[in-house]
């Protein structure tokens, strides 16, 4: 049997625009592929260069054109800073190499071996490093790829609204036929620790309780000691619903208290080894 995830490593993420996520990706993917095409462009206007230098002044134009266009594009509503300053120079980059590239190919008649060796030192660093496409990322990141979906064809109907990762591991590996508590689900489900967490077993027949869960079957299912597991009545309801707790909450654990609160404040990489309770005696007190 599978394990549960790690409830510290659960996260949730809900796109609530997916349409314009997906128009956004689809524009990342048009910007990537223009790059590539512009980079191309002035690479063979380049090579051209070399044996015909009456068309270096319309390249340099073409160059200019497009890079303070696309210059313009990438500084359009967005904030001052440092961060836009590093990036509009990282996206002139490109363009002004290369018409450096293509004076100094104007500079000097004739196709000469260092034209050609600048020319595919700058096609070869510009298609590695992309560097105008770093400068967009820069100050406009695609948004992250869409979240896994949850197959729900496996999980009971009466479960299907739960979407917690943890409440469908339930659904799938304990609430099942022959599992350790068929005819329930997980809700209200609380991280209390780093590795302890709290929630609502309920039943899902209306009107019927929880059935008695085995500690030492459910200790099997999540890999999890026994004395580590309870489960107890809920306060002020019925039968139908009880409270499951596994692990050691950290307000009960002075340790993790030190280790989740104090240590990473005060005293980084200190570990509380040992907790005594109680008034010192006098002789502690006289020290």
């Amino acid at each position: 049997m599978s394990t549960p995830p790690p409830l510290a490593k659960v996260e949730l993420s809900i796109p609530y625009w997916p349409q314009v996520d997906r128009a956004r990706r689809a524009l990342d993917t048009v910007r990537s592929g223009t790059g590539l095409l512009a980079t191309a462009a002035g690479a063979l206007s380049a090579a051209v260069g070399l044996f015909i230098g009456d068309l270096t002044a319309v390249s340099l134009v073409a160059d200019a054109a497009l890079s303070l266009g696309g210059l313009v594009t990438l500084r359009l509503w967005k904030p001052d800073g440092h961060q836009k300053a590093a990036a509009s120079v990282m996206y002139l980059g490109p363009g002004v190499t290369l018409a450096a590239l293509l004076v100094a190919e104007r500079a000097v008649p004739g196709p000469q071996w260092w034209d050609a060796l600048g020319l595919t030192v700058w096609t070869t660093g510009m298609l590695a490093l992309r560097p105008a496409r770093v400068a967009r990322l820069m100050m406009s990141p695609p948004p992250p790829p869409p979240s896994a979906s949850v197959d729900l064809a496996a999980v009971p109907r009466e479960s299907a609204p739960v979407g917690h990762p943890v409440a469908l591991w339930w659904a799938r590996e304990v609430a099942g036929e022959g599992g350790v508590a068929p005819g329930t689900v997980l809700e209200d489900i609380e991280q209390t620790g780093p590795s302890s967490m709290r929630a609502i077993i309920r039943s899902t027949t209306p009107g019927a309780p929880v059935p008695d869960i085995s500690l030492r079957r459910l200790s099997a299912v999540t890999d999890v000691p026994e004395e580590l597991i309870e489960i107890g009545k809920v306060p002020g309801r019925g039968a139908g619903v009880r409270l499951l707790t596994i692990g050691k909450a950290v307000e009960d654990d002075p340790a993790a208290i030190w280790a989740a609160r104090i240590a990473p404040v005060a005293m980084p990489s200190a570990v509380l080894t040992g907790i005594r309770v109680g008034r010192p005696t006098s002789t502690e007190e006289s020290h």
